[in-house]
């Protein structure tokens, strides 16, 4: 039976938006955690690759190890962001990475900055400061960090989307995914030995189980709708993951909605939305 691709991006978005309670619920360091992340999609495709014959490092390989890296430290502030900071506070400012891609889109790839975009990216950046209004600037403020951690992953990401998707004619998806976890499964595997305590056996299972739901699932349904639906329906469906975050944090841990979150997060939800809804007027235009 085939999945319905719109029942395939609210699973992948719903996956995508559990995060925040496996790493509150695991109570492991965020540098066991990152290995977890991407150590088991490693092990999984490079198992396939292998039994598919390919070879992986062909190409631009260098620069695929290069983004590899930077995803690696993506991850890592990705996960301080979920355990210093709510998950409803996280996912928004995880979502400001469209605005982001915009921005570095114009300065590398040389696209052009309407207006409008502009005026969007303006409206996320006001959605930025009203999130952070309520916060105090300082090291111990634990919601400031862990909002300034998930900001640089939100940068670091619409980097290393850029050089991916670059890369996509040269790669196959499974290949990217591969890449993508490749540095950080080797970089991150000594703090399993480091980090005290050492993770339990149920805490090693439900890792592992966060891994392959995130790295091999969540992004095999991703990948499966995005074949199927328009780029506009694609764009929309995922910020399903931000209203799934929100519900969690709720649901298991009583986190509560503020005023700035709304307003700020709404504007930032928004500014995104339409942004990808612009690009995708554009590729229709130029086809």
């Amino acid at each position: 039976m085939k999945l319905n691709p719109y029942l395939a991006i609210i699973l992948a978005s719903t996956i995508g938006g559990s995060s925040g309670v496996f790493i509150k619920l695991l109570d492991l360091p965020s540098t066991s955690i990152t290995f977890f992340r991407m150590f088991i999609p490693v092990v999984i495709l490079l198992a396939y690759l292998t039994w598919k014959k390919t070879k992986l490092f062909r190409g631009n390989y260098r620069v695929m190890l290069v983004a590899s890296g930077l995803n690696a430290i993506r991850m890592f502030l990705f996960f301080v962001g979920y355990l210093y900071t709510t998950i409803g506070n996280a996912v928004i400012i995880l979502f400001t990475w469209p605005i982001f891609a915009s921005i570095f889109s114009a300065i590398f790839l040389k696209e052009i900055v309407s207006k409008r975009t502009a005026s969007l990216i303006g409206m996320a950046f006001l959605g930025i400061v009203i999130m952070y209004m309520t916060q105090e600037i300082r090291f111990g403020n634990m919601d400031f960090i862990g909002m300034a951690a998930m900001l640089l992953s939100a940068i670091i990401f619409s980097i290393t989307a850029i050089i991916f998707k670059k890369e996509l004619i040269n790669y196959s998806r499974t290949e990217t995914i591969f890449y993508q976890n490749l540095i950080g499964a080797i970089a991150f595997a000594p703090f399993i030995f480091i980090n005290t305590p050492v993770p339990t056996f149920v805490q090693t299972g439900v890792a592992s189980l966060y891994g392959f739901l995130i790295g091999i699932v969540a992004f095999l349904l991703f990948f499966l709708a995005l074949r199927k639906l328009k780029m506009s329906h694609y764009s929309l469906f995922t910020y399903w993951e931000v209203l799934a975050a929100i519900f969690f944090g709720t649901l298991f841990f009583n986190e509560a909605i503020t005023w700035n979150m709304l307003v700020g997060g709404g504007l930032i939800l928004a500014a995104g939305i339409l942004l990808r809804k612009e690009k995708t007027a554009v590729l229709r235009e130029s086809d």
